[in-house]
Protein backbone atom coordinates (compact mmCIF):
# COMPACT_ATOMS: atom_id res chain seq x y z
CA UNK A 1 0.00 0.00 0.00
CA UNK A 2 3.02 2.41 0.87
CA UNK A 3 4.46 1.50 -2.28
CA UNK A 4 1.60 2.52 -3.94
CA UNK A 5 1.19 5.68 -2.38
CA UNK A 6 4.62 6.88 -3.27
CA UNK A 7 4.35 5.65 -7.03
CA UNK A 8 1.16 8.11 -7.15
CA UNK A 9 2.82 10.68 -5.40
CA UNK A 10 6.16 10.50 -7.68
CA UNK A 11 3.25 10.76 -10.88
CA UNK A 12 1.67 13.31 -9.83
CA UNK A 13 5.21 15.27 -8.98
CA UNK A 14 6.00 14.49 -12.94
CA UNK A 15 2.90 16.04 -14.35
CA UNK A 16 3.26 19.17 -11.89
CA UNK A 17 7.08 19.81 -12.79
CA UNK A 18 7.79 22.45 -15.57
CA UNK A 19 7.65 21.37 -18.84
CA UNK A 20 10.57 22.66 -20.70
CA UNK A 21 10.14 25.87 -23.04
CA UNK A 22 9.40 24.45 -26.61
CA UNK A 23 11.21 26.73 -29.38
CA UNK A 24 9.23 28.73 -31.29
CA UNK A 25 9.95 29.94 -35.16
CA UNK A 26 10.90 33.63 -35.04
CA UNK A 27 9.14 35.06 -37.50
CA UNK A 28 11.04 36.55 -40.30
CA UNK A 29 12.27 39.47 -40.71
CA UNK A 30 10.61 42.09 -43.52
CA UNK A 31 11.98 43.59 -45.92
CA UNK A 32 14.34 46.54 -45.21
CA UNK A 33 12.59 49.63 -45.41
CA UNK A 34 14.47 52.81 -46.73
CA UNK A 35 13.92 56.42 -46.24
CA UNK A 36 12.29 58.74 -48.48
CA UNK A 37 14.56 61.95 -49.67
CA UNK A 38 12.69 64.79 -48.18
CA UNK A 39 13.26 68.09 -50.06
CA UNK A 40 12.63 70.19 -47.59
CA UNK A 41 15.05 72.98 -46.96
CA UNK A 42 14.21 73.55 -43.29
CA UNK A 43 14.11 69.63 -42.58
CA UNK A 44 16.56 68.03 -40.43
CA UNK A 45 19.17 70.29 -41.10
CA UNK A 46 21.72 68.36 -39.58
CA UNK A 47 21.52 65.89 -42.99
CA UNK A 48 22.26 68.72 -45.15
CA UNK A 49 25.52 69.18 -46.52
CA UNK A 50 25.85 72.68 -48.65
CA UNK A 51 28.53 73.13 -51.08
CA UNK A 52 29.37 76.10 -51.99
CA UNK A 53 30.94 76.06 -55.56
CA UNK A 54 33.73 78.34 -57.51
CA UNK A 55 31.08 78.98 -60.43
CA UNK A 56 29.13 80.91 -57.67
CA UNK A 57 26.44 78.07 -56.91
CA UNK A 58 25.61 76.91 -53.70
CA UNK A 59 23.75 73.23 -53.30
CA UNK A 60 22.16 71.56 -50.92
CA UNK A 61 22.42 68.03 -50.40
CA UNK A 62 19.79 65.73 -48.48
CA UNK A 63 22.68 62.95 -46.86
CA UNK A 64 20.34 60.17 -45.96
CA UNK A 65 21.64 58.06 -42.83
CA UNK A 66 18.82 55.59 -43.18
CA UNK A 67 20.69 54.68 -46.36
CA UNK A 68 24.09 54.36 -45.43
CA UNK A 69 24.97 55.75 -41.76
CA UNK A 70 28.87 55.69 -41.98
CA UNK A 71 29.49 57.01 -45.01
CA UNK A 72 27.10 59.93 -44.05
CA UNK A 73 29.19 60.19 -40.91
CA UNK A 74 32.39 60.17 -43.14
CA UNK A 75 30.90 63.11 -44.94
CA UNK A 76 29.95 64.96 -42.16
CA UNK A 77 33.45 64.63 -40.15
CA UNK A 78 35.60 65.49 -42.99
CA UNK A 79 33.31 68.13 -43.81
CA UNK A 80 33.37 69.67 -39.67
CA UNK A 81 37.32 69.31 -40.44
CA UNK A 82 37.43 71.48 -43.40
CA UNK A 83 38.70 68.54 -45.80
CA UNK A 84 37.04 69.44 -48.63
CA UNK A 85 37.45 73.47 -48.98
CA UNK A 86 39.52 74.37 -51.77
CA UNK A 87 39.27 70.59 -53.25
CA UNK A 88 38.43 70.18 -57.13
CA UNK A 89 36.02 68.24 -59.36
CA UNK A 90 38.71 66.45 -61.03
CA UNK A 91 36.66 64.17 -62.69
CA UNK A 92 33.66 65.52 -64.98
CA UNK A 93 32.22 63.50 -67.64
CA UNK A 94 29.50 65.03 -69.85
CA UNK A 95 26.18 62.77 -69.63
CA UNK A 96 27.51 61.04 -66.66
CA UNK A 97 28.86 62.85 -63.22
CA UNK A 98 31.05 65.24 -61.60
CA UNK A 99 33.63 63.27 -59.08
CA UNK A 100 35.41 65.44 -56.48
CA UNK A 101 36.89 64.49 -52.86
CA UNK A 102 40.50 64.14 -53.59
CA UNK A 103 42.56 67.09 -52.02
CA UNK A 104 45.59 65.76 -54.59
CA UNK A 105 42.97 66.51 -57.39
CA UNK A 106 44.13 63.57 -58.96
CA UNK A 107 41.83 61.35 -58.33
CA UNK A 108 44.35 58.66 -56.21
CA UNK A 109 44.04 60.37 -53.21
CA UNK A 110 41.86 60.58 -50.20
CA UNK A 111 41.80 61.26 -46.36
CA UNK A 112 44.09 59.65 -43.26
CA UNK A 113 40.81 57.90 -42.03
CA UNK A 114 40.63 54.43 -42.70
CA UNK A 115 38.07 53.34 -45.84
CA UNK A 116 34.62 52.02 -45.42
CA UNK A 117 33.22 49.32 -45.70
CA UNK A 118 30.39 49.31 -48.45
CA UNK A 119 26.98 50.05 -48.02
CA UNK A 120 24.92 49.05 -50.80
CA UNK A 121 21.49 49.49 -51.39
CA UNK A 122 18.82 48.76 -54.12
CA UNK A 123 18.63 52.76 -54.12
CA UNK A 124 18.61 53.90 -57.92
CA UNK A 125 21.57 56.14 -59.31
CA UNK A 126 19.33 58.61 -60.88
CA UNK A 127 19.72 62.00 -61.76
CA UNK A 128 21.09 64.17 -58.51
CA UNK A 129 22.28 60.91 -57.00
CA UNK A 130 25.10 61.80 -54.64
CA UNK A 131 27.13 58.56 -54.09
CA UNK A 132 30.96 57.58 -53.10
CA UNK A 133 33.61 56.98 -55.34
CA UNK A 134 35.79 53.70 -54.52
CA UNK A 135 38.94 51.58 -56.58
CA UNK A 136 38.27 47.96 -57.08
CA UNK A 137 37.61 47.04 -53.93
CA UNK A 138 34.48 47.24 -52.57
CA UNK A 139 35.69 48.82 -49.36
CA UNK A 140 37.95 51.13 -50.60
CA UNK A 141 35.58 54.47 -50.60
CA UNK A 142 37.09 56.62 -48.34
CA UNK A 143 36.65 60.90 -49.53
CA UNK A 144 35.54 60.59 -52.95
CA UNK A 145 32.03 61.24 -54.15
CA UNK A 146 30.49 62.05 -57.21
CA UNK A 147 27.36 63.23 -58.42
CA UNK A 148 25.51 61.86 -60.98
CA UNK A 149 23.88 64.06 -64.32
CA UNK A 150 21.61 61.61 -65.64
CA UNK A 151 20.22 57.53 -64.50
CA UNK A 152 23.15 54.93 -64.44
CA UNK A 153 20.95 52.06 -62.90
CA UNK A 154 24.30 50.25 -63.38
CA UNK A 155 25.73 51.73 -60.70
CA UNK A 156 22.78 50.55 -58.21
CA UNK A 157 24.24 48.22 -55.44
CA UNK A 158 28.00 48.34 -56.65
CA UNK A 159 28.87 51.93 -55.15
CA UNK A 160 27.33 53.22 -51.61
CA UNK A 161 24.62 55.86 -52.35
CA UNK A 162 24.36 58.19 -49.29
CA UNK A 163 22.17 61.09 -50.69
CA UNK A 164 20.65 63.16 -53.31
CA UNK A 165 20.71 67.12 -54.55
CA UNK A 166 17.69 68.57 -53.56
CA UNK A 167 18.33 72.39 -54.34
CA UNK A 168 20.11 73.74 -57.73
CA UNK A 169 20.91 70.72 -59.59
CA UNK A 170 21.94 73.65 -61.78
CA UNK A 171 24.46 74.44 -59.71
CA UNK A 172 25.60 70.75 -60.32
CA UNK A 173 25.26 70.99 -64.22
CA UNK A 174 27.05 74.05 -64.14
CA UNK A 175 30.48 72.21 -63.25
CA UNK A 176 33.47 72.45 -65.77
CA UNK A 177 33.76 68.78 -67.89
CA UNK A 178 37.10 67.65 -68.22
CA UNK A 179 39.20 64.70 -66.74
CA UNK A 180 40.59 66.75 -64.97
CA UNK A 181 39.13 69.92 -66.56
CA UNK A 182 41.42 72.89 -67.99
CA UNK A 183 39.92 74.85 -65.70
CA UNK A 184 37.89 72.88 -62.46
CA UNK A 185 35.31 73.94 -60.53
CA UNK A 186 36.38 73.90 -57.11
CA UNK A 187 34.42 73.36 -53.59
CA UNK A 188 34.88 76.52 -51.71
CA UNK A 189 33.49 75.73 -49.24
CA UNK A 190 31.05 72.39 -47.63
CA UNK A 191 29.31 72.72 -44.69
CA UNK A 192 26.63 71.28 -42.99
CA UNK A 193 23.09 73.42 -42.67
CA UNK A 194 23.16 72.35 -38.59
CA UNK A 195 26.39 74.78 -38.20
CA UNK A 196 25.03 77.82 -40.06
CA UNK A 197 27.91 78.97 -41.13
CA UNK A 198 27.74 82.47 -43.62
CA UNK A 199 27.77 81.88 -47.09
CA UNK A 200 31.54 82.15 -48.10
CA UNK A 201 32.02 86.10 -50.44
CA UNK A 202 33.21 84.89 -53.91
CA UNK A 203 35.37 86.98 -55.72
CA UNK A 204 33.25 89.57 -57.89
CA UNK A 205 33.64 89.15 -61.83
CA UNK A 206 35.34 92.24 -63.27
CA UNK A 207 32.23 93.64 -65.56
CA UNK A 208 33.05 94.30 -69.17
CA UNK A 209 32.95 97.01 -71.18
CA UNK A 210 30.10 97.16 -73.67
CA UNK A 211 31.60 97.09 -77.33
CA UNK A 212 29.75 99.47 -79.62
CA UNK A 213 29.64 99.73 -83.08
CA UNK A 214 32.20 102.55 -83.11
CA UNK A 215 34.89 100.62 -81.30
CA UNK A 216 34.94 97.66 -84.01
CA UNK A 217 35.13 100.51 -87.00
CA UNK A 218 39.08 100.51 -87.94
CA UNK A 219 40.26 103.97 -87.66
CA UNK A 220 40.25 105.88 -90.62
CA UNK A 221 43.74 107.71 -92.41
CA UNK A 222 44.25 110.61 -94.06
Amino acid sequence: MLKNVFAIAATLGLLSAPLPAIAQDEAPAGPRVYDAVNYDLAADPENIWLLDLSNGERVAIRLMPNWAPNHVERIKTLTRQGFYEGVIFHRVIEGFMAQGGDPTGTGQGGSELPDLEAEFSPIPHIRGTVSMARANDEDSANSQFFIVFYPRFSLDKRYTNFGRVISNMAGIDAINRGEPPANPTRIVQASIAADNKPRPTMPEVEAQQDITADMLSAPIGN
